[in-house]
C-alpha cells in the first residue's frame, strides 16, 4: 500500500524548481508581490502564478495574502516559515557552489548586514564596528535599523545576518536563537539646565512637560505606558512618539522636553553632561538585550567574530549579567 506523505515527498522533490524557492524568499524579504516581481524581474502575474504552482506541489497554503489588497503580503504560514528555512539554506548552498568553481576573479566581498533597534544601537554598534573595521577592514558591512518585529521578519527571510535587539512573542521566535548580552531600564533623560535637573522630582510634575517618547508597539512605549499606569497616570495624548533617536537627543537639547527612553540610547550624552538623568526610580522596566541569530544559518567567521565584539561592547558598558543563551522551538 502506498503511503501518501511519500507519495507528497517525491512529488515536491520532482517537482519543484530553483525559480519557486527564489520565488518563496523574495516574497517572504519583501512582502509585497509588486517588490517582489520587481526584484525578479517578473510580472506581478508570473510571480503569483509560480507560487501557485509551488503551494500545489507542497499540497498547502504557504503564503498568506493581505486583506488591504492583492498586492500585499501578510506573511508565511507555518508550513511556508518552514519551507522558507530550507530554501535559504537551498539558494546560499548554491551561491557558495557558485563561488567555489567560478574563476579566480580577484578577492571575494565578505558582507555582513546587521539589524538593531534604535534605541539599542548607539550603546553598542559604534565600537563593535569600529573593532571589526580594524581587524577585517574589506568587509561590506550594511545596518538597519527599526523596529524589533520589521527586524526579525527580515531575520528569518535571510535578509539580515543577524539582530541586536529583544525578545518577542514566542510566535514570532521560531527558528531563532537568542543571546542575552545585558538588560536596561528607561530614563527621563532632559538637558542640562532643564527646570527638573538635579533635584528630586515626582513622576506627574513630568508629565507637565513635553514628552518624547517611543512609537505604539514598541517595547520601550509598552513599558512607558506600564509604569505610569502602576502609578495610576495616562501617556498624554499630545506626546511626541518617534524611533529616530537623533531627533530625540536634538529636541530635548533644545527644549524643555523630557525623553523618556532606555538607558543605552542615551548612555553617551548622560555621561558627558550632555543630558541629565532625572531623579526618578524606574525599578521593574528592565528588558533583556540581545543578539538574535537564525538558529539554522551557516556557520560564518564573519558574523561570529562581530556577535563577539557585541558581547565585548556589552561588558564594557557595565551591569553584565553571566551569559545566557535560549533558543526558543519553532512556534513555541
Amino acid at each position: 500500500m502506498k503511503d501518501p506523505l511519500t507519495d507528497l515527498r517525491q512529488d515536491f522533490v520532482r517537482n519543484v524548481q530553483l525559480r519557486h524557492l527564489r520565488c518563496l524568499v523574495t516574497v517572504a524579504q519583501e512582502r509585497h508581490l509588486a517588490r517582489a516581481a520587481e526584484r525578479l524581474a517578473l510580472s506581478q502575474p508570473a510571480v503569483s502564478k509560480t507560487l501557485s504552482e509551488l503551494e500545489a506541489i507542497a499540497g498547502t497554503r504557504l503564503v498568506e495574502r493581505s486583506k488591504a489588497g492583492r498586492r500585499g503580503v501578510q506573511g508565511l504560514t507555518a508550513a511556508g516559515e518552514q519551507l522558507l528555512a530550507h530554501a535559504l539554506r537551498v539558494l546560499e548552498a548554491l551561491d557558495a557552489s557558485a563561488q567555489a568553481v567560478a574563476p579566480e576573479t580577484g578577492a571575494r566581498i565578505e558582507r555582513l548586514r546587521i539589524g538593531a533597534l534604535p534605541s539599542v544601537a548607539p550603546a553598542l554598534l559604534p565600537l563593535a564596528l569600529a573593532r571589526l573595521r580594524d581587524s577585517r577592514p574589506s568587509v561590506q558591512i550594511v545596518v538597519k535599523s527599526a523596529a524589533n518585529a520589521a527586524l526579525l521578519d527580515e531575520l528569518r527571510a535571510g535578509e539580515l545576518d543577524l539582530v541586536v535587539g529583544r525578545m518577542s512573542d514566542p510566535r514570532l521566535m521560531g527558528g531563532l536563537s537568542f543571546e542575552l548580552l545585558h538588560t536596561e531600564a528607561l530614563v527621563f533623560a532632559v538637558r542640562a539646565g532643564h527646570p527638573l535637573a538635579h533635584k528630586a522630582v515626582s513622576v506627574q510634575a513630568v508629565l507637565a512637560y513635553p514628552l518624547v517618547v517611543y512609537g505604539e508597539g514598541t517595547i520601550p512605549r509598552h513599558n512607558t505606558e506600564s509604569f505610569l499606569s502602576a502609578r495610576g497616570l495616562v501617556l498624554p495624548a499630545n506626546a511626541l512618539q518617534t524611533l529616530d533617536v537623533a531627533v530625540a537627543r536634538a529636541l530635548v537639547a533644545v527644549s524643555d522636553a523630557v525623553w523618556i527612553t532606555p538607558l543605552g540610547a542615551a548612555r553617551s550624552e548622560l555621561a558627558d553632561g550632555r543630558l541629565v538623568r532625572l531623579r526618578i526610580e524606574t525599578g521593574g522596566t528592565e528588558e533583556p538585550v540581545g543578539l538574535l541569530q537564525r538558529s539554522d544559518a551557516e556557520p560564518s567567521a564573519l558574523r561570529a567574530a562581530m556577535a563577539a565584539l557585541l558581547r565585548e561592547a556589552a561588558k564594557e558598558q557595565g551591569a553584565v549579567p553571566a551569559r545566557a543563551r535560549k533558543k526558543p522551538k519553532a512556534g513555541g
